[in-house]
C-alpha cells in the first residue's frame, strides 16, 4: 500500500535530520555521517521510485486481485492466525526476492542501486530501484494463498518501514535475543559492506532466521560500504542505469546465445570461462 509509506516520508525526513545533527554534535571518529551530494542523491533516488511505483502499483494490485480471486481459499482478515500466516510469509517471500536480486545480474541490476553509496545512514534507506517490476513473482503466492491483497500490501509496507531504521550506525548491537531472531542494524551494516566475507549475505527483512536457516547469515566485524567498484557518480541517472549499461556491453561483445543467457541470468561478474 503506497500511502501507508508516503505517510511515513515526513517522518523518514525528519529522522534523517536528526541523525545528521547527532553526527554534528556527537561525533565518532569510526561514523562516516553524511555527505551532502550522496544524500541528495539517496533523497533524488528515493522520489525517483516512488513516482515510478505509483503506476506499477496499480498493475500490481490488479494482478494480485485476479490471483486471489481464482485462489481456491478464501483467509479471513478476522481470524488472528491468518495475521501470523502473513508475517511469516511475507518475510520468506521477501528474502528470496532479496536474495534472487543478489544472485541474478538482471535483477542485480535494479538492486545496486540500493548498495551504491559508500556511505550508511538513515538516507540510505530511501536510494531505491527505479525498476520494481522484477517483485512481482514473488508475492503473487500469497494471493494464490487466498491471501486478500490488501494486507499483502499493508504488510510489505509495515517491513519496508522496519527496514527503515536498519540503516544507522548510531545503534550499535542490540541484546542478543532481538539479534538471533531479528534483523538489526548490526546485521544489516554487515549486507551493505563489500567485504568479500560481506558479500550475499543477511538478506532478512524484519527476521533474520531465514539466513541462520539457509547459510547466509554473517556477524558483523568491520565494514566497508558500497560496491566492490563503485559508481564513482552522484548523478541519479547514472546510479540507476550503470549495471544495465555494464550488462549492454556484455551482451554486445558476447559471442553465443549461452554467454548471453549467462550475462543476463548468472551471479554479477560472472564471466564466461577461457
Amino acid at each position: 500500500m503506497i500511502p501507508a509509506v508516503l505517510y511515513a516520508v515526513p517522518a523518514f525526513l525528519l529522522l534523517i535530520a536528526v541523525e545528521a545533527l547527532s553526527y554534528r554534535f556527537a561525533p565518532d571518529d569510526t561514523e562516516r555521517g553524511y555527505q551532502a551530494r550522496d544524500t541528495a542523491t539517496s533523497l533524488t533516488m528515493g522520489a525517483g521510485s516512488q513516482v515510478i511505483g505509483v503506476g506499477w502499483k496499480l498493475l500490481t494490485i490488479g494482478l494480485y486481485a485476479a490471483a486471489y480471486t481464482v485462489s481456491p481459499f478464501t483467509l479471513s482478515p478476522g481470524d488472528w492466525w491468518v495475521w501470523v500466516l502473513l508475517f511469516f510469509a511475507d518475510n520468506f517471500a521477501y528474502y528470496w526476492f532479496h536474495r534472487a536480486h543478489h544472485e541474478v545480474r538482471l535483477f542485480w541490476a535494479g538492486h545496486v542501486v540500493h548498495h551504491s553509496s559508500v556511505l550508511f545512514n538513515f538516507s540510505t534507506a530511501l536510494r531505491q530501484s527505479w525498476t520494481p517490476m522484477t517483485s512481482l513473482p514473488f508475492w503473487l503466492g500469497l494471493a494464490l494463498l487466498g491471501i486478500p491483497p490488501w494486507m499483502i500490501f499493508l504488510q510489505q509496507s509495515i517491513s519496508l518501514l522496519y527496514q527503515f531504521f536498519l540503516h544507522t550506525e548510531r545503534i550499535n548491537v542490540l541484546p542478543r535475543p532481538i539479534e538471533l531472531v531479528f534483523n538489526t542494524p548490526s546485521h544489516h551494516r554487515v549486507h551493505h559492506g563489500s567485504n568479500a566475507e560481506y558479500l550475499d549475505r543477511n538478506y532478512g527483512g524484519i527476521l533474520i532466521i531465514w539466513d541462520r536457516l539457509f547459510g547466509t547469515f554473517q556477524p558483523e566485524g568491520a565494514v566497508r560500504y558500497g560496491l566492490t567498484k563503485n559508481v564513482g557518480s552522484y548523478n541519479p541517472l547514472r546510479v540507476a542505469t550503470h549495471e544495465y549499461a555494464a550488462i549492454w556491453r556484455d551482451l554486445r561483445t558476447a559471442t553465443t546465445w549461452r554467454h548471453r543467457l549467462g550475462y543476463l541470468l548468472r551471479r554479477p561478474g560472472w564471466q564466461p570461462a577461457r
